[in-house]
């Protein structure tokens, strides 16, 4: 498998939860360093936040509240730098992410993959980003222009894969 690093984005406002939900608790653990830990447990060999500094390395939003979209091409360009290739590119607010999803989303060739219906997670080779990628964009143009594989769902993960935007789904989602 080709060497990889992961991009934990970070940089939303949180309004539909109310509060940072990178410092959620999800078991004892910030939603943050679990989405680190599974980074690394996949192979990631360099992980990096972007859009705030929650102790990890981080890259800075280029654009606050321009969308995921500018903290995908800035975290890119610092992945680069470190001479790779590849991102796998996280939601800090999925922190119930498996290794098998996660190794369903590896195993896709260049250009990378996401999942059906979901733009995050993805896999991102950055050769495959558009010509004229911006900020504003949606995940779902990235993912498109970039021509990556459409994943399905495994049965029954889609709200484990969605995360947690609001206290419900939270709630629900630490519920066994």
């Amino acid at each position: 498998m080709t060497p990889f690093g992961a991009l934990i984005l970070t940089g939303g406002g949180s309004r539909r939860m109310g509060r940072d939900k990178a410092a959620l608790d999800w078991d004892g653990a910030r939603a943050v360093d679990r989405a680190a830990e599974l980074a690394r447990t996949v192979g990631a060999r360099a992980v990096l936040t972007v859009g705030a500094d929650l102790g990890l390395p981080f890259v800075p939003d280029p654009e606050p509240g321009a969308g995921p979209v500018g903290g995908v091409l800035a975290g890119v360009e610092a992945l680069r730098a470190l001479d790779l290739e590849r991102a796998l590119i996280l939601a800090v607010d999925a922190p119930t992410l498996t290794v098998e999803d996660l190794t369903l989303l590896l195993a896709a060739d260049a250009p990378g993959a996401a999942f059906e219906g979901l733009p995050l997670p993805m896999v991102l080779t950055f050769s495959a980003l558009p010509e004229g990628a911006e900020a504003g964009w949606p995940l779902r143009r990235l993912v498109e222009r970039a021509g990556l594989a459409v994943v399905a769902m495994p049965v029954g993960s889609e709200t484990r894969l969605r995360g947690a935007n609001t206290p419900e789904e939270w709630a629900a989602l630490l519920r066994p």
